[in-house]
């Protein structure tokens, strides 16, 4: 099998041997990462057990031509053929011939095309139905999006994989940060609730003068101004501060000197930066919403997101009862220790299997 991919993420990590779903033996499969970009190059064969294709093409173009007219084929960018192409997001790779894979997250941007911006705004509301339709197999990170997908789309199950996302290998951190600070992850867009996630730490500032300081990393979007501006002003002045997108390398500092990590999501399709956090040993309060309540499970609290005073009632708790601490952060890591990214390269090839198979069938049923 020969398979193209955009999704970086599911490339297994070194010392780590793809294996067959159905024999659980080594097969020859030969996994391609195709990157695309004007100026931001991709170093050749960078990612550790991927072979790089690189070329120097506009990003925004590219989408346009390809989820608009589904022109060029990936075959005749590359000058190969596959058996597979599989994107990382909800838009298919154009392909003369191979079994095509989507990646959804989350449907957040098909229920609220409002709180989305550029190509997302613009293709993917109006064309996931189509594209969902088309694709071979839908590759999902929970139960939670199966079901979406399912229930919104209408596509059944035999064409939805479930591929979960790996713990990072970072080690469980020793020593309880004296001096840490309450921690957030993420883009900071609608979607996050950080309004709700300002006015429940404001409240805390209120009520208690030992609340560690509020750390926001993530990309900010033009959503984000007013909550960037509030930081300026009393009672968040010197209190909170946002640090912008923050690279890997440098997540597991900031969730080793965190006291308490905080996602009060509206949705999220599986919930990442709990996964990291339970990893590394940093209690969580989360939104009861998504999948994050399968995901972090008893580990932590889960709190109604449109409740600021649910939320900082929760944060208040796990930041100060060592009892509820301790249980949340030995239970994290108990569950951490179920997700790897080896079973995330299995699941993807089981995926990478599922679609060539339905390809097969849907051109027998196709008159």
């Amino acid at each position: 099998m020969r398979a193209l991919t955009t999704e970086i993420g599911l490339s297994a990590p070194e010392g780590d041997i793809p294996l067959s779903s159905k024999t659980g033996t080594p097969t020859d499969n030969t996994v391609k990462l195709f990157s695309s970009s004007w100026r931001d190059r991709l170093k050749h064969n960078e990612i550790t057990g991927l072979t790089t294709i690189d070329k120097r093409v506009p990003v925004s173009l590219l989408n346009l031509l390809w989820h608009r007219f589904e022109w060029p084929p990936i075959e005749l960018l590359t000058g190969e053929r596959f058996d597979v192409v599989h994107s990382a997001h909800p838009m298919m790779l154009p392909s003369n011939n191979a079994a095509s894979v989507i990646t959804i997250h989350d449907l957040y941007f098909f229920l609220h095309p409002e709180h989305t911006q550029a190509e997302i705004r613009r293709d993917y509301s109006a064309l996931i139905r189509s594209h969902a339709e088309r694709a071979d197999t839908i590759l999902v990170p929970s139960e939670y999006t199966a079901q979406e997908v399912k229930r919104l789309l209408d596509i059944p199950t035999t064409r939805i994989s479930i591929c979960p996302h790996g713990a990072p290998s970072w080690p469980a951190r020793e020593n309880w940060p004296d001096e840490g600070h309450i921690l957030f992850l993420g883009t900071l867009e609608p979607r996050k609730n950080i309004g709700t996630l300002l006015k429940s730490y404001s409240s805390l500032l209120k009520q208690r003068r030992d609340i560690p300081h509020l750390v926001l990393g993530g990309s900010a979007t033009p959503s984000a101004k007013s909550w960037l501006e509030s930081l300026k002003r009393p009672p968040l002045l010197n209190h909170a501060q946002h640090i912008g997108y923050v690279p890997e390398h440098d997540r597991h500092t900031l969730y080793k000197n965190a006291k308490l990590l905080v996602l009060p999501s509206f949705d999220e399709g599986f919930g990442l930066p709990v996964l990291e956090a339970m990893t590394v040993g940093v209690p969580v309060v989360a939104a009861n919403r998504g999948a994050l309540p399968s995901l972090l499970g008893d580990a932590g609290l889960l709190v109604n997101p449109s409740d600021d005073t649910e939320l900082t009632a929760a944060m208040e708790r796990m930041l100060f009862d060592k009892d509820l601490i301790q249980k949340s952060v030995s239970r994290g890591h108990e569950l951490a220790r179920q997700y790897t990214w080896s079973a995330a390269a299995k699941a993807s090839l089981s995926a990478y299997t599922q679609a060539i198979d339905n390809q097969k069938t849907r051109s027998i049923a196709s008159p």
